[in-house]
């Protein structure tokens, strides 16, 4: 099939699916008219890989882990390489959750702290260096 056709069956769209082939995630055979062409087991990886990047996994991890995948979901077969990886990527979002809760928790004392004190205390502000959204 050419890459409309797995792009209609995956509702993946064709410059996505070139990056995934450009990631070495997606396989595609050249006609010899130069288009590409999928086999039917591309829909499967289509699905596979939009799974698993769903799951916050990067292009380099899924093509670390897609000789384990079974499945449209996809089931991860415990190979020890995928478990090290999905364990790391695990690691990695857990400390980036730290931080954030570190970055909200200070934010918030600062809130507490601004709302404790009179306005009339502090010079006009006029907000300069910081960008306010969703006021107005």
């Amino acid at each position: 099939m050419r890459i409309g056709e797995l792009s209609r069956r995956t509702g993946v769209n064709a410059h996505q699916l070139r990056y995934y082939e450009a990631q070495g995630l997606l396989e595609a055979e050249r006609g010899s008219n130069g288009y590409r062409e999928y086999d039917e087991d591309a829909v499967l990886r289509v699905k596979q890989i939009r799974h698993l990047l769903g799951a916050g996994l990067s292009s380099e991890d899924i093509a670390y882990l897609l000789p384990c995948a079974a499945g449209e979901e996809p089931e991860l077969l415990g190979c020890p390489e995928l478990l090290d990886a999905m364990r790391t990527r695990m690691r990695r979002l857990e400390d980036q959750m730290d931080r954030l809760a570190q970055s909200r928790d200070a934010l918030a004392r600062y809130i507490v702290a601004a709302e404790r004190t009179s306005a009339d205390s502090y010079p006009p502000f006029h907000g300069a260096g910081l960008a306010v959204t969703g006021v107005g």
